[in-house]
């Protein structure tokens, strides 16, 4: 769950919707690993029409990986962002 800071619209503060652990956040950007997913539900869907977002600590998001049946897949990076 993310909040912003109303006037600049930067981060300003970000809790793991999972176990509620708060993220290091400084000058609006995340200082630690943390997934973010957001998905819009369309037709066909017990969800339509609604937009649904989370964030996940990296522990949490491990943790929810594990529990796949098929495994995430991988690939290393070189230029990090």
């Amino acid at each position: 769950m993310r909040t912003f800071v109303e006037k600049t619209g930067e981060i300003s503060r970000v809790i793991c919707n999972r176990c509620g652990r708060e993220l290091r956040v400084k000058q609006g950007a995340i200082r630690e690993g943390v997934f973010h997913g957001e998905t819009c539900f369309g037709y066909d869907s017990r969800k339509d029409g609604t937009r649904q977002s989370f964030d996940l600590c990296e522990d949490c998001y491990d943790e929810l990986c594990r529990s796949f049946l098929i495994p995430v897949e991988v690939e290393e990076q070189t230029e990090l962002l």
